[in-house]
């Protein structure tokens, strides 16, 4: 029983690494960006699952986070393209392009959004707590909205990835490999997060917040570290979604995509470390040859989910693995 809990994540892991070479033989090489993009959203979900599934954190609010990543990364790209500056502190378009400065820039501003929002909405809970989440979304959806010198609505096309010494991002190869790795890291800090005394603290947190604060512990800060570094987590996620597509625009930050990143938790498995990348690659494969046959692929998508519920409390991950029981 103790070896059958390593045999899904080392599948996932072994046609992770394997993907490209085998779309490459049998010629489907047009997946490989689908795949890309079901290990970036698997990224996000990974980082929504640690507040939500070991948090219990219900949140609608965090395509911000995303959004908010995806625009510093694409707007630093935008002055590359347009070859102007965009302060004295990024003063050369090489600082401007490089991933080394737009991704840990994209994650400090994702970080510091939650860090102020965490503060307000985590003095609330249940239903206060959504709310509150998506309308500061919200609010940031308006805001880069209403910036017509970065697309308005429209968004911005860009024309190239950002540049890391060393590996060639535009290789679509590269690039999935380098989302594999960041994916695979962030899914190992998980793992020592969450058995540590910080994510039993969590976990408590969820469980029953008044007997955490009668041992002692003070839930508050506990659950804002969770917030800020999933935060962070979305917003590197947002920069790599950029980079993929090369465009950018609020429909990254709409309430719909939150809802989205929590079917993936659902689907895949909440409070499980490989659960949401597992909902992840299902959902948008699904989408994506559902899509082929009708444009009201939902409709099918829907009781596919509804199944997944009433006979997989634990989502995909727990119908495969029914003895394990969620942290």
């Amino acid at each position: 029983m103790q070896a059958k809990k390593y045999i899904l994540p080392t599948v996932i892991l072994c046609l992770g690494l394997l993907l490209p070479q085998l779309l490459d033989f049998f010629g489907l090489q047009y997946l490989l960006s689908l795949a890309t993009r079901a290990l970036i959203y698997g990224l996000a979900a990974s980082s929504l699952n640690l507040i939500l599934g070991y948090g219990g954190l219900v949140s609608l609010g965090h395509a911000a986070f995303m959004g908010i990543g995806g625009y510093t990364a694409g707007i630093l790209l935008y002055h590359v393209q347009e070859g102007s500056l965009i302060s004295v502190l990024l003063p050369s378009a090489s600082l401007c392009n490089s991933a080394l400065v737009a991704w840990p820039l994209a994650m400090a501003f994702a970080a510091l959004f939650a860090l102020v929002t965490g503060l307000i909405s985590l003095r609330t809970r249940g239903m206060h707590f959504i709310m509150i989440t998506l309308a500061f979304a919200q609010m940031v959806y308006f805001f880069f909205t209403s910036l017509d010198t970065y697309g308005g609505s429209d968004g911005i096309s860009l024309y190239g990835r950002n540049t890391l010494p060393g590996l060639d991002l535009d290789n679509d190869q590269v690039f999935y490999y380098l989302c594999l790795a960041l994916l695979l890291l962030f899914l190992g800090l998980m793992h020592r997060l969450i058995h540590a005394r910080f994510g039993r603290a969590l976990i408590a947190g969820r469980e029953n917040v008044v007997r955490l604060q009668a041992l002692g512990i003070a839930p508050l800060g506990y659950q804002l570290s969770a917030y800020c570094l999933a935060g962070a987590v979305a917003g590197l996620a947002g920069a790599l979604l950029v980079n993929q597509g090369e465009f950018v625009s609020p429909e990254m930050i709409h309430w719909t995509r939150s809802g989205e990143l929590m079917v993936m938790v659902l689907v895949g498995g909440m409070a499980r470390l490989f659960g949401p990348v597992l909902g992840a690659i299902v959902l948008l494969f699904l989408e994506e040859y559902l899509a082929m046959y009708t444009d009201h692929w939902m409709v099918i998508f829907g009781p596919f989910l509804i199944l997944v519920v009433l006979f997989g409390r634990s989502g995909l991950y727990g119908l495969l693995f029914a003895g394990r029981q969620r942290p």
